[in-house]
C-alpha cells in the first residue's frame, strides 16, 4: 500500500486513467495530474506520478514496442483504452523493476477486462506476452 493509503491496484488504475485521458488533452502531464486530483479527490501518490511521467519520458519506445508487436496491426488503428493500457504494462515491464513481469500483465488484462471488452483483454494479453519475450 502506498503512504497515502491506496493500495497499488488503485494507484494502478489511476495512473491508466492519467494516460487514457492525455490521450485526448494536450496540456502537460503535471497538469493533468493536478486536475484529476482536484476532480477525483485522490491525494498524490508517488507511484502514479513517477509511472506516469516514465510514460512520457519513454513514450517513442513504448510505441515502438508496441509497433513491433501488433503484427497486422498499426500503432494508430488500437483503441485508446487498449493502447494506453499498453503503455502502462510495457513501462511497468521494462522500466519498473520492481513490478514482476507477470503481474503487470496481469494487471493490464484486468483493468482492460474492466474498461474495455473480453476480446480486448485477449488481445492485450497475447501482445504483452510477446513483449515479454523480447525483453527476456
Amino acid at each position: 500500500m502506498s503512504r497515502c493509503g491506496m493500495t497499488r491496484k488503485e494507484a494502478r488504475e489511476q495512473a491508466f486513467f492519467l494516460i487514457f485521458e492525455k490521450s485526448f488533452r494536450e496540456e502537460e502531464i503535471n497538469e493533468i495530474i493536478a486536475t484529476a486530483q482536484e476532480a477525483r479527490e485522490f491525494e498524490e501518490d508517488e507511484y502514479i506520478k513517477s509511472t506516469v511521467a516514465g510514460v512520457f519520458e519513454n513514450i517513442e519506445d513504448i510505441d515502438n514496442i508496441i509497433s513491433n508487436n501488433i503484427s497486422g496491426w498499426k500503432i494508430n488503428r488500437l483503441s485508446k483504452v487498449s493502447l494506453a493500457l499498453l503503455r502502462l504494462a510495457i513501462y511497468e515491464m521494462k522500466y519498473n523493476d520492481q513490478i514482476p513481469v507477470n503481474v503487470a500483465i496481469n494487471e493490464a488484462v484486468e483493468l482492460c477486462k474492466k474498461f474495455a471488452t473480453p476480446d480486448d483483454a485477449a488481445y492485450i494479453n497475447g501482445v504483452l506476452g510477446a513483449v515479454a519475450k523480447g525483453l527476456s
